[in-house]
């Protein structure tokens, strides 16, 4: 959500802004909210004037209910009880008003970086950099599932009985390699420095309102039935919710965390052959990165923040790439956004595995998360999160890239303390 202050200062800047997103069906709301934020400003200028003219006459009550002129008194509170029930009207309608300005301001677009490059969809990204070699060995690769069941590392069929379609059961080694995978990315992030957070996997509707946009909450979230509460769909949603209506000492700055949970989101629409399996699910797990900062700060950590999933990956011997997204591809909240795709050997090109975003203000804004400087000036803190790892998904580019021409897999040396000093997981 921007600043009101910019529609009412730099209506075109904003407007602009909407086309770069083309959602040219919101350019209308500007206007919208420029009117209403008008007779808000009216509304509030006559109810002060209402008050000071009551505080003034009613000081003349007494003075002529001393004097014995109560007719005149009377008069006068007749007029107070008629400027009352004005000053009630207005504040009904002020209510109205500002329901209106808040409705049309969390879906215009936050307000996009200089950087982010202009396109419709994520066919427009633009790649900005590969790490690792692409190999494609001399034997085929089989897809991912045929994989972990040559392990005896999946059971989708009993999943489809007991859940439906979108969730797994992991077995054996390649669920051990699942839980390895995630106590390894922990442990990476607080050896950066990263203050390692399990938060809460449900959050009240006030904090959905506050991390995520309308089409990404009906795109994602799970509602709890007949309570104010919904399944998260990443951590990020609950570790930022956690400071929902707090000031922050600017001493404090930057919080730097790492936080594990559960994922559950509804993945609706139709998808490709290549998302079959473990790949586009209902239900994974993550471990996750979230800065608080300020805001001359946030471009450094958004930096900081993907390289460390690039890093990671690549002590797992997987070839990644970073992409720009375009102004098309970005969620509304967003300022900027960069995904990491690893290399996947069996189709011969990389494919997602974390997004790094900068939200700047908005998600401070909409939740009331304020910074106190040294000077006592108030100010809200900026937003980041970004992937350190999603598996099941991430399992996909590992045992891609991990994979031999005998069926085994091996396990780089990074991962092999978690995996109980195994080098290399074999066929069943």
């Amino acid at each position: 959500m921007i600043d009101i202050k910019l529609i009412r200062e730099n209506p075109e800047f904003v407007r602009e802004n909407i086309r770069k997103k083309f959602q040219d069906r919101k350019l209308p709301m500007v206007d919208e909210v420029i009117a209403y934020d008008a007779e808000h400003r009216a509304i509030l200028q006559e109810v002060e004037a209402i008050r000071a003219e009551k505080n003034r006459i009613s000081k003349e009550i007494g003075k002529l209910m001393g004097q014995g002129k109560k007719d005149e008194a009377m008069a006068i509170r007749a007029k107070i009880a008629e400027d009352d029930q004005r000053a009630k009207e207005l504040s009904e309608r002020d209510k109205v008003v500002e329901a209106e300005i808040r409705k049309r301001m969390l879906l215009i677009p936050n307000i996009i970086g200089e950087d982010v490059p202009i396109g419709k969809d994520d066919s427009e990204n633009v790649e900005i950099e590969r790490f690792g070699e692409p190999v494609v060995p001399d034997f085929e690769i089989p897809y991912h599932t045929e994989i972990m069941e040559s392990l005896a590392g999946v059971d989708m069929d009993a999943a489809g009985r007991v859940a439906g379609n979108g969730f797994y059961y992991l077995v054996g080694d390649i669920a051990r390699l699942h839980s390895s995978i995630l106590s390894y990315a922990r442990d990476f992030m607080i050896d950066r420095g990263f203050t390692y957070v399990i938060p809460p996997f449900m959050i009240r509707s006030a904090v959905v309102e506050g991390v995520m946009s309308f089409e990404e909450m009906d795109a994602m979230m799970y509602k709890v039935e007949g309570e104010d509460l919904y399944l998260i769909g990443t951590s990020e949603h609950s570790m930022i919710g956690r400071f929902i209506d707090q000031i922050l000492p600017e001493a404090s700055l930057p919080l730097t965390l790492t936080s594990y949970s559960p994922c559950f989101r509804k993945e609706k629409g139709a998808h490709g052959i290549e998302e079959r399996g473990v790949y586009r699910i209902h239900q994974f797990e993550k471990q996750e990165m979230i800065v608080v900062c300020r805001p001359e700060e946030s471009p450094m950590w958004f930096d900081r923040l993907w390289q460390n999933t690039v890093d990671f990956f690549r002590t797992l011997d997987i070839p990644v790439r970073t992409l720009e997204c375009c102004s098309g591809d970005l969620a509304d909240m967003k300022v900027r956004s960069l995904d990491v795709e690893a290399w996947s050997p069996r189709q011969k090109k990389y494919f997602e595995v974390g997004s790094c975003s900068n939200l700047g203000d908005a998600q401070a804004r909409r939740l009331k998360i304020r910074v106190q400087g040294e000077d006592g000036r108030k100010y809200l803190a900026h937003t980041l999160n970004n992937t350190c790892v999603a598996p099941p998904r991430m399992l996909i580019a590992f045992l891609e890239n991990n994979l031999n021409a005998d069926g085994s897999v091996n396990i780089p040396k990074a991962l092999q303390p978690y995996m109980g000093g195994k080098t290399v997981i074999t066929k069943k």
